[in-house]
């Protein structure tokens, strides 16, 4: 097992299964519906027989009543492909101590997520790729089906780290150009960039017909601002530092925190996109369950 897997916690999300919100295009047979015809157990619908159709799918109590030849149409079942994004922006590397007092980053968070999402998705026999959104090493793993792959996915996730500044746009419009059909394309992130950035990079993945979930992660004090002295701040991402005292601007920091969320709230909304905003006082455990049940 990898380090950023427990154990304990994977045994208790296997029997939660990852489902694709729309049909899927993979390579072998699986568990997701397809938007191609095929032969399984599920009837989808009649059409009219056209020369040169497998004579052995025809319905022949169909003729029998109606003289005219039917051919029955199925639901093929296919694998799904998921491609996970993974932010390693300098703020990813935000986190505040927890009461054993050790630091857990935004950047450890979603590792952890990650990690259990490409387990979950390899037991199931799906295939799962890797990129990361890093300046310097970037990480870019195509999707592929099997153990030894899923070995390298999380080889490859206990060794990033955050880096200064990274392009979340660029590497989503990249993931769109570069997966052939349609795929689950989960993105892990601070989503601390320009909205109007975001917008054609989650526009295109849909264009695509991507299956696009997006877990964005928040530390409570980023939302609440709850400091109750005055506090120097850095910036992760090469700026320069901002002294700050919370009794005269956190009112409207929680404004303008309140219209950046409402704001991809929207976006979310308009994109049909599985947004998923998540506070890191939360296990992963219990985000990962209430994503895989909203998909059951």
């Amino acid at each position: 097992m990898s380090k950023i897997l427990d154990p304990d916690i994977m045994s208790r999300l296997a029997p939660l299964a990852l489902n694709s919100r729309q049909p899927m295009l993979g390579d072998v047979s699986g568990r997701h519906r397809s938007p191609v015809r095929g032969s399984s157990l599920e009837f989808s619908e009649y059409r009219n027989y056209v020369p040169g159709d497998d004579t052995r799918r025809l319905d022949w109590r169909a003729w029998a009543r109606s003289d005219r030849y039917f051919i029955k149409e199925f639901e093929a079942d296919t694998n799904l492909r998921m491609s996970i994004v993974l932010d390693a922006s300098g703020s990813m590397n935000y986190g505040l101590r927890n009461p054993q007092g050790s630091v857990a980053t935004r950047l450890d968070f979603s590792k952890r997520i990650a990690a259990a999402l490409a387990w979950l998705a390899s037991e199931q026999g799906e295939s799962v790729g890797l990129s990361t959104i890093h300046k310097n090493q970037p990480v870019d793993v195509p999707p592929r089906r099997g153990a030894r792959h899923l070995g390298h996915i999380l080889e490859q996730l206990e060794q990033v780290n955050a880096d200064e500044d990274a392009d979340l746009s660029t590497a989503l419009h990249h993931v769109a150009d570069r997966l052939p059909r349609r795929s689950m394309v989960v993105v892990l992130s601070d989503l601390f960039m320009d909205l109007r950035e975001l917008k054609p990079a989650i526009e295109h993945l849909r264009w695509r017909r991507h299956d696009v979930a997006v877990f964005h992660l928040l530390e409570p004090s980023e939302l609440e601002f709850d400091f109750d002295s005055p506090v120097k701040l850095l910036d992760l991402e090469g700026g320069s530092p901002l002294l700050a005292d919370p009794a005269m601007m956190s009112e409207s920091y929680r404004q303008v925190v309140l219209e950046y969320l409402d704001s991809i709230t929207e976006l979310a909304n308009r994109s049909n996109i599985d947004y998923h905003r998540i506070r890191m006082d939360r296990t992963y455990e219990e985000v990962l369950a209430q994503f895989l049940l909203r998909r059951s």
